[in-house]
């Protein structure tokens, strides 16, 4: 592991015992062989620290390809993962190399694994045990030098005693497990990473915002954060398009509490409203206020960007005029190094 990548690892915002702990495991594990299984909630970081096993070990100047298991098909996993000679199925035109031969020399990131059919898990155990495989429609023996890192938010232990997912791959698996904590046991963390996303969203939205008052914070620290730290981002970032102030309050995270029974924040007037109107005008409102960024503007309303751009299509609004210069949404990371 290079020098650079240990000062990453021992640099990690995180105060709780329980990351703490997970920073020599890390160190060890980046230039290991061995297959590695990440476990632990949605939104808790696992993805950024497959990123970081990968770019912090010997494979880093070798591809790191992602597979999210449910976006693709069941017909077409196995297709995308190992490749397939021509004419193997109707559409086979021509061969095409799989997802882990393109990954010959670096790593495999396998997120959701649960998700992954029994036929394909019995095809992936062969591969990780001969590290070789055979394209669909192929005969020949395929090898390649290829880590694989998977994860996953389910109990695959529980899955393996209900007959969903096969024993010998789990415990193939588990020779390298590690657990990421959800947020609300990371004490003494959320202050950490509000502070660290305050000074990121500062620099990409250019302001000044100084930090969150003390009852701002307690309210940040007391909440439970079911969709960890993704919700935790997700949340500052929302603050800072909307406040122009030096300090967060606790009425910029009102909608932490919406789910908790709390008043409604919009009342229906005795006249009526056409709801179409009151979308269309939202969609306007969240596009000013993002500065016609449609990641962020789909941030302030709750959903996604392919959203956003069906309503501006759907209520015919011209394309913002000013767009602010981060168009995508950044990662979640689970715990950050300083800038």
């Amino acid at each position: 592991m290079t020098t650079a990548a240990r000062d990453a690892l021992t640099g990690v915002v995180a105060e709780s015992p329980a990351m703490r702990a997970l920073v020599p495991v890390l160190v060890r594990l980046a230039d290991a062989k061995s297959a590695v299984l990440l476990e632990g909630e949605s939104g808790s970081g696992k993805d950024l620290l497959a990123h970081w096993l990968h770019y912090g070990g010997l494979r880093s100047d070798a591809p790191l390809i992602k597979v999210h298991c449910p976006s693709i098909p069941e017909d077409l996993l196995e297709s995308e993962l190992f490749g397939h000679e021509r004419g193997a199925f109707t559409d086979a035109r021509q061969q095409k190399r799989g997802l882990v031969e393109i990954a010959d020399g670096g790593t495999v990131f396998l997120d959701e694994i649960g998700e992954m059919t029994a036929g394909l898990q019995s095809k992936l155990l062969r591969f990780l045990e001969d590290k070789t495989f055979k394209r669909v429609g192929g005969l020949a023996d395929i090898r390649v030098d290829v880590r694989v890192i998977a994860a996953t938010n389910r109990n695959l232990e529980a899955e393996v005693q209900a007959g969903k997912f096969r024993e010998d791959l789990f415990y193939r698996l588990q020779v390298m497990p590690i657990t990421l904590p959800p947020l609300r046991e990371r004490d003494g963390d959320i202050s950490l990473l509000v502070n660290y996303y305050i000074d990121r969203y500062n620099r990409e939205f250019r302001k000044r915002v100084r930090g969150a008052t003390p009852e701002a914070m307690v309210q940040l620290q007391r909440y439970r954060w079911p969709g960890n730290i993704r919700e935790l981002r997700n949340a500052i970032e929302r603050a800072m398009l909307l406040m122009d102030r030096d300090w967060l309050e606790p009425n910029d995270f009102v909608t932490l509490t919406r789910g908790a029974g709390s008043a409604l924040q919009f009342q229906l007037p005795a006249s009526g409203v056409v709801l179409e109107e009151v979308e269309r005008q939202l969609l306007v409102q969240a596009l000013e206020r993002a500065r016609g960024n449609q990641t962020h503007a789909g941030h302030l309303l709750g959903i996604n960007r392919d959203q956003v751009r069906y309503r501006i299509e759907k209520f015919g609004l011209a394309k913002p005029q000013h767009r602010h210069p981060a168009e995508a949404s950044q990662g979640t990371p689970a715990f950050a190094t300083p800038a």
